[in-house]
C-alpha cells in the first residue's frame, strides 16, 4: 500500500520541508526558447514592454517578461521564461507536462519598476514567479494544474500589505485555451499556467473538497485573475459552528 499522503478530496500533498535542494548549478537561458515564448506573448498578450533579467542564475534562467495594460487587457502581465529550458519529473503518464511557465496579472495602478521593487509589498508576485518557477528543478518535483504552494506551512501572507499566502496554478480564461500551450517540436509542449494567490481558508477548502469545490466559490464571488491584495475570502468561515 502507498503511504503517500493524501489531502480529504483525494489528491497527494507533497511535502519538502525536510528536503534538501540540489546544490546550486549555474544556468544561462536558452535563446531559441526564449524568442519562442517572447514571440508567443506578443501573439496573445502584447508588446513585451521590458524583460527583467536574472544577474545570477540557478538550475534555470528566469527572465520576466513585462506587458503593460493595453485596451483589450487592461492589466499589466508578467510572464516568466526560463522554467522550460528543463523539463520537470512528472508522474508516469504525464510526459506532455513536462514543460511548464508561469503568468500572474497586476493592476494596471501596480507599481513595476527597479524602484519600486525594493519594496516587498510590490515585489512579491516577481518573486513568487520566480520562486515557483525554480521549484520543480531545486527539488525534482514538478508543478500542474490546480497544484497549490502555500507560503510555508501556514500560508503566512505574501507580504504587509495583503493577508493572501497561497498561490494556485490554473490555466489563464483570460488569455483563452490558445495561449495556454506553446508547441516548441515534436518532444516539447510548454504549458503556461496563471498563479491565483489564495487565502490559507481556500486552500485548506481546495485541500478538503477539490478545486471544483473552490472555483464555484470564485465564481459565486466573480473572483478575477487579476490580483486584489483585499479581495473577499470566499472561504471565510460562517454560521454558528464556523462551516463552509
Amino acid at each position: 500500500m502507498s503511504d503517500q499522503e493524501m489531502s480529504k478530496s483525494g489528491n497527494p500533498i507533497y511535502r519538502y520541508d525536510d528536503v534538501v535542494p540540489n546544490e546550486f548549478r549555474p544556468a544561462i537561458g536558452d535563446d531559441q526558447n526564449i524568442d519562442a515564448i517572447s514571440d508567443h506573448i506578443e501573439k496573445h498578450i502584447g508588446p513585451i514592454e521590458l524583460v527583467y533579467h536574472e544577474i545570477v542564475s540557478d538550475h534555470v534562467h528566469i527572465d520576466i517578461h513585462w506587458v503593460k495594460p493595453s485596451k483589450k487587457f487592461p492589466f499589466n502581465t508578467l510572464v516568466t521564461s526560463g522554467m522550460s529550458d528543463l523539463p520537470m519529473h512528472v508522474p508516469e503518464g504525464l510526459e506532455n507536462f513536462r514543460f511548464a511557465e508561469l503568468c500572474i496579472l497586476l493592476p494596471n495602478d501596480w507599481k513595476i519598476d527597479e524602484k519600486a521593487f525594493e519594496d516587498e509589498n510590490n515585489y512579491w508576485p516577481v518573486r513568487w514567479l520566480k520562486t515557483i518557477a525554480r521549484f520543480p528543478h531545486e527539488y525534482n518535483t514538478w508543478v500542474g494544474e490546480g497544484h497549490t504552494i502555500p507560503n510555508g506551512e501556514n500560508a503566512a501572507p505574501f507580504a504587509d500589505n495583503t493577508k493572501l499566502g497561497c498561490m494556485m496554478l490554473l490555466s489563464s480564461y483570460t488569455f483563452g485555451e490558445e495561449f495556454t500551450t506553446l508547441e516548441i517540436n515534436d518532444q516539447k509542449n510548454i504549458h503556461f499556467h496563471c498563479l491565483i494567490p489564495l487565502y490559507k481558508e481556500e486552500m485548506l477548502l481546495k485541500l478538503k473538497k477539490g478545486s471544483d469545490a473552490l472555483l464555484d466559490k470564485f465564481d459565486k464571488y466573480e473572483i478575477s485573475e487579476i490580483i486584489n491584495n483585499n479581495r473577499v475570502n470566499t472561504a471565510a468561515k460562517k454560521g454558528l459552528f464556523g462551516l463552509w
